[in-house]
């Protein structure tokens, strides 16, 4: 049962889920937009077939001045919006009215190698654990992570086979021998049958929720200063394969990326890239920088000649001319 049909939809939004589900939607984004499509219908409390480009502008104020959606939670919504009146209850304003939010651009958080040895070392399930050390060694996503199975481990060419990709896209992945012992050593423990990391039943893949609280409170522990998440190690893949000196090209293959420029901005957080550049403040002399630790400039030595009264002053009024020695005085 995918994820939509867990809950009453409205025929409308039904028949939106149908539509998605012909086109080959994945059954977290049939989730997605089915969910904001009723909360935008509930929000008028009228069918979506009598709502018009009028209330979706009032209800894209209502997401940012009232609830304070985040900018992804509200292009979700205006994706789901889209793609009502654009498929299955075509309308021609559908594009012009309904505009997309400008996401702000963060560079991401990456970890060194010393903090993501103390955040692995601060969880105590095995399961977490192993987790988090395939999130970091093959630089999978979460959802990835969870929904591996036994037979897509290949020991014998070393590979990872990923089939739960992001839009449903297969690739390979190379296998770290330091992981291929870490599964060993969690498989003799647990010995999963279907999912290597099942939830509470064999047939179930874990929580990502379980995983996230898990990466959290390891933070804690490990007391590390910026916020930390499983992709956060993904980051940190990325970023370490950069520095190590493969080409961006060949990561953005392995991380599965659809686009290049989404790779690039691993260049923004390379160590290397940013140790090499100098700052002009380095190249000024030392004598024209402020010493900010002296406000007050030191006072000169004392000498004896500092010491010495100082000489009365001459009255005011013309100097008076040299006189010539040839000539005797009065």
């Amino acid at each position: 049962m995918t994820p939509h049909q867990k809950r009453v939809l409205s025929p409308i939004t039904q028949r939106m889920a149908e539509d998605m589900c012909i086109r080959n939607l994945s059954p977290r984004t049939i989730d997605a937009y089915t969910y904001h499509v009723e909360r935008f219908s509930r929000f008028f409390d009228k069918p979506l077939d009598q709502l018009g480009p009028e209330e979706v502008r009032l209800y894209q104020l209502h997401l940012i001045e009232v609830k304070k959606a985040s900018w992804s939670s509200f292009n979700q919504a205006v994706c789901g919006l889209r793609f009502l009146y654009h498929v299955t209850l075509p309308r021609p304003w559908v594009v012009q009215q309904i505009p997309f939010g400008k996401r702000p651009k963060r560079l991401p958080s990456v970890l060194g190698s010393d903090e993501v040895s103390r955040l692995i070392a601060c969880v105590p399930v095995l399961k977490h654990r192993t987790v988090l050390l395939t999130l970091y060694a093959a630089g999978l996503r979460l959802s990835e992570a969870t929904h591996l199975q036994v037979a897509d481990i290949d020991s014998g060419r070393m590979l990872l086979n990923i089939r739960h990709g992001k839009g449903n896209k297969q690739r390979l992945v190379p296998l770290s021998p330091r992981l291929l012992t870490e599964l060993r050593q969690y498989w003799k423990q647990t010995r999963p049958s279907s999912f290597l990391f099942p939830g509470k039943t064999p047939d179930v893949p874990l929580s990502s929720a379980t995983i996230q609280k898990a990466c959290k409170m390891a933070a804690a522990l490990a007391r590390l200063n910026q916020p930390v998440s499983p992709h956060t190690l993904r980051h940190s893949y990325a970023t370490g394969l950069l520095e190590a000196g493969v080409d961006l090209l060949t990561i953005g293959r392995l991380l599965g990326h659809q686009s290049f420029t989404t790779t690039m901005v691993y260049l923004h957080v390379r160590r290397p890239h940013l140790d090499s550049t100098p700052s002009p403040l380095d190249w000024l002399p030392v004598r024209q920088c402020p010493r900010w630790l002296e406000p007050n400039p030191p006072a000169p030595p004392t000498t004896p000649e500092n010491n010495a009264p100082p000489s009365s002053p001459r009255p005011a009024g013309p100097e008076p001319a040299p006189s010539d020695p040839a000539q005797p005085s009065a």
